[in-house]
């Protein structure tokens, strides 16, 4: 009985995440309806509330979702890129790059720092923190990085890939803003190289 309950609990738990992904990406997060989007599910304000306290709560749910998906994709991208460096700068471009997809821009680059707060205080970034650092700590033991605090180091390039995603997303023409931001990124990493490429 307890495991079936369960069960329900995160069955209501995903309906309500996969609407509200619609609704935010569609709407805004300020325009959607929580009695719309429980309606269009089947369930009622009150299971919203049992699950993620109010919309607020909801939101960070999606985007800590939509974030999840932008670093796996990302991680994808940067497996298929060779060498480590390069693999590296692949993450990161990545991530730039995905601030093209309406999607990611509405609900986790315009809509979550407004109403979220900083970014880099979101759980899923501290993921992507913690993934770079790794990574140049290994690129520094390869003597490819040059011997930097690996920490500070992934907080400047997760730094500099986030804020360029943001103003892409904000950009008045995304399109134009892309190359020029990753173009830049990868300028501003090259510094970290022992022997430049």
């Amino acid at each position: 009985m307890a495991r079936r309950r369960a069960e329900t609990m995160e069955e209501n738990r995903e309906k309500l995440i996969a609407a509200a992904r619609k609704a935010f990406a569609g709407k805004g997060y300020a325009a959607a309806s929580m009695d719309e989007l429980t309606a269009e599910v089947g369930l009622t304000r009150g299971a919203l509330y049992h699950n993620f306290g109010d919309k607020r709560g909801l939101l960070a749910a999606v985007v800590n979702r939509i974030d999840a998906e932008m670093a796996s994709r990302a991680q994808e991208i940067g497996g298929l890129a060779g060498d480590g460096w390069e693999g590296l700068l692949a993450v990161g471009a990545a991530y730039i790059e995905m601030a093209l997809d309406p999607e990611v821009q509405r609900v986790v680059l315009l809509d979550g720092p407004a109403f979220l707060g900083d970014p880099l205080q979101w759980p899923s970034q501290n993921n992507c923190l913690q993934t770079t650092r790794q990574t140049l700590e290994r690129l520094i033991r390869e003597g490819i990085v040059k011997p930097v605090d690996a920490e500070v180091a992934a907080r400047l390039l997760n730094g500099a890939a986030l804020n360029a995603s943001l103003w892409i997303a904000a950009s008045d023409d995304p399109q134009h803003a892309l190359p020029k931001a990753v173009e830049t990124f990868r300028c501003l990493a090259a510094g970290l190289l022992v022997t430049p490429r």
